[in-house]
Parts: structure tokens; C-alpha cells; sequence
């Protein structure tokens, strides 16, 4: 029996691809004018509304590695990263352009798998394609994202409206993320979707990593009732975007180290790892959790909307005035002072540790 030949893969070409994604992703609803395919995008203000533009730039072998995640994953999460930031804001995410620098070892179909990613996770939420552009890379593949929404006039949720008071909460649970990516970075070589089974603990976290979900409801809810008084999500880390929140403001801030949302998978993976889970609860970014302020007599409220929108709502502290700085507290009651545990881009070890990989 003769053997049987592998296909080989398609070559990239710039001009085929635009036809191909106006295919299968050029369909627009009414506000669009002009989508893919013009020299510019054209769509129709809604009469009311605000804009809410965001971008993000995602490198290879700072943001992602392909090592550990599928292109679908890389679109997906780089999708989720854009509409993280329009749910901060308390926005609804309308139109998506992508811009990708490709190098010459990429293929027509990684670059579909991509496009599928992106629009995998912005189509539940009504997101249109409506442009981009495309280069040659000699280093590496990098994605930018465009993201626009749109909100009511003046209710946009902000990072500088906490008061000293308000009550701190977040949504979800916290640190999954990058014990995911820390489990991923024990294996190199294997792609997250190949490990371990739905029931896994390990698997959960790593899709926490591969696949967050984006609170946009959430934050469109808080803005709609008027509940919150600042928001920004956890792209990361606690423990930095607290401070990025506060500073903004002008307040300090003390959280309640017991009350902090760690997941029984988390608190599985720091026993076997032998680290302290609030630790990676602080460290982890890109859970794309939002981190909200409140004031004190709409805490009951928020209680409702948890239980609305079917999703873990947990007061985590409290604002305090800007000379306190920031501080936990632990079982016994005692106050010590905030690390600041979250990334950085620029420093000098960013790049040396397996944290760097996916955050921004």
C-alpha cells in the first residue's frame, strides 16, 4: 500500500485572506456603512452614546507562546484581553480590527484559526469585524487589537471615582490564571487542550488561562444601575491593579485577606505546589475579572445582581483615605502592609519568568 501524502500547507497571501475573513465574518448589522474591504470602516453613531475605544498589542514570546497555546487560543485570549477593557468601562463592545505582523513560517490556515479564536469569543457579545491590516514580521507574530463600544452618555464607569467608604468587590475568582500558566510551563511542548480531562482540576485552571471569560454583563449591569463608582479589570493583578484603581482616585484601600475568591482547584494546585494561594491570588493577572467599588448602602444590590447574572460576587475590602496606603488583613485581625506582587513590563526580570508569558 503506497503511502500517503501529506498536505501541504497553505501559503499566506495578504489579498486572499481579506476575501476569505469578508466571507466568513463580513456580515454587519445595520450601524455599519463599510465594512472589510474599503479603505477605511464607515458605521453610524448610536444617538446617545459615547465611544469606547480600547487596544491591546500582543507579541510573541511576551504574551503568548506557541509552546503552550493553539492559535485558536491566542485569538480567543487576545479578544478577551480588548473586551475585558470595554466591560470596565461599563460598555457594550460593537466592532473589532485586527492588525497582525505574520512571519513567513505561518500558514493561511494558523492565521483562520486565529481569526476563528477572536471571533469565538467577541460574536456572543454582538462584536462585528469590520477592518485591519496585515505586514510581514522577521520577528515573531504580533496582534493588535481595536476594540469599539459604545455607552449611554456620561455612564461610563471610571478608575477615579472610589470614596472613602466604598465597599471593594470582585467578580469571580482570582489566581487561576496563572496557576494555569504555571501548570502549562511544566510541560512544555503539550497545548493546554490536549491536557488532562473537563473534570481535572488542573484542566480547569489551565482553561482559566487559555479561555477567561470577559464580565461583560457584569459591567454593563453596574453601569446601567448606577451601582458602581469606579471599576477596572484584572489584567494584572490584584494586587498592582488595585493600586492602579486607587491611585487614580486618591485613596488607599485594606482587603480582607479570608475574604479573597480562591477556587477549591487553586487551593488544590498551591498544596501540591507548596505555595501560599493568596499569594498567587495577589500575583495573577489576566483572570479579566473586574475589581468594582461600591457605596456602602448599595452592597445589598450588588448581592441581587450576583445571583442575577450567575456570577460569584465577593466584597474583598474596603476604600480608605490615600495616607493609609494599602494593607491586608489576616484571620486573627492583624494589618500588614499590601505587596505588590502583579507584572511589570519594562522590569528587568519580566521577561525571566514564566509570568511574563500572557500578561500585559
Amino acid at each position: 500500500m503506497p503511502h500517503s501524502r501529506s498536505r501541504r500547507p497553505t501559503p499566506l497571501h495578504e489579498f486572499q485572506l481579506i476575501k476569505t475573513l469578508h466571507r466568513r465574518y463580513g456580515t454587519t448589522g445595520p450601524h455599519v456603512v463599510r465594512g472589510i474591504g474599503d479603505d477605511a470602516a464607515v458605521v453610524t453613531p448610536i444617538k446617545g452614546h459615547e465611544l469606547v475605544v480600547t487596544t491591546d498589542l500582543l507579541a510573541e514570546g511576551v504574551h503568548f507562546d506557541h509552546k503552550t497555546a493553539t492559535f485558536q487560543d491566542i485569538g480567543y485570549k487576545a479578544a478577551v484581553a480588548s473586551l475585558s477593557d470595554i466591560a470596565a468601562m461599563g460598555a457594550k463592545p460593537d466592532y473589532l480590527l485586527v492588525s497582525l505582523a505574520i512571519p513567513s513560517s505561518r500558514t493561511a490556515s494558523d492565521i483562520q484559526r486565529l481569526y476563528h479564536g477572536l471571533m469565538l469569543a467577541c460574536r456572543p457579545h454582538g462584536v462585528e469585524l469590520i477592518g485591519g491590516d496585515t505586514s510581514a514580521s522577521r520577528q515573531g507574530l504580533f496582534v493588535n487589537i481595536v476594540l469599539i463600544g459604545s455607552i449611554p452618555s456620561g455612564r461610563a464607569l471610571t478608575r477615579d471615582g472610589a470614596q472613602v467608604g466604598d465597599l471593594l468587590y470582585v467578580t469571580g475568582t482570582i489566581g487561576d490564571a496563572l496557576a494555569g500558566l504555571r501548570l502549562l510551563s511544566l510541560r512544555p511542548g503539550t497545548k493546554g487542550s490536549l491536557l488532562g480531562t473537563k473534570k481535572d482540576p488542573a484542566q480547569g485552571l489551565i482553561r482559566r488561562h487559555l479561555r477567561p471569560t470577559p464580565r461583560v454583563t457584569v459591567g454593563q449591569i453596574l453601569s446601567a444601575q448606577r451601582l458602581a463608582t469606579s471599576a477596572i479589570d484584572l489584567s494584572d493583578g490584584l494586587s498592582g491593579d488595585l493600586r492602579h484603581m486607587c491611585e487614580q482616585s486618591h485613596v488607599g484601600a485594606q482587603i480582607d485577606r479570608d475574604a479573597l475568591p480562591i477556587s477549591s482547584a487553586l487551593r488544590r494546585y498551591a498544596d501540591m505546589s507548596k505555595v501560599d494561594p493568596v499569594d498567587v491570588a495577589l500575583q495573577g493577572g489576566e483572570d479579566y475579572e473586574l475589581l468594582f467599588t461600591v457605596a456602602h448602602p448599595h452592597g445589598k444590590k450588588v448581592e441581587q445582581l450576583g445571583r442575577q447574572v450567575d456570577c460569584r460576587l465577593s466584597c474583598i475590602g474596603i476604600i480608605k483615605p490615600e495616607a493609609y496606603g494599602f494593607r491586608i488583613k489576616d484571620h486573627s485581625g492583624s494589618v500588614r502592609r499590601l505587596p505588590m506582587l502583579s507584572y511589570q513590563h519594562f522590569h528587568p526580570k519580566a521577561h525571566n519568568r514564566p509570568e511574563g508569558l500572557w500578561s500585559r
